[in-house]
């Protein structure tokens, strides 16, 4: 039996919550308690954040943590 490798990519709306309320980065910064690199980084895909920061952003846009953050799963 072959084993398939599962490589998990993490995809972020954060970036169409933000236009949708008309936030800026450094405002969401701040609401959240990080820094605006943390939230460019977020956006970028260069960082994944912290389980406790994903729900602290979803708790700010009083949302489910699966409306901004998801997974996909590519085959290897």
């Amino acid at each position: 039996m072959t084993k398939l490798m599962m490589q998990l990519k993490l995809v972020n709306r954060l970036p169409v919550f933000r236009a949708e309320t008309k936030l800026t980065q450094e405002q969401l910064a701040k609401a959240i308690g990080v820094t605006r690199a943390t939230i460019v980084a977020i956006e970028g895909g260069g960082y994944n954040p912290s389980l406790e920061l994903a729900f602290r952003i979803a708790r700010y846009f009083k949302t489910d943590i699966n409306n901004i953050f998801s997974i996909e799963e590519e085959t290897k």
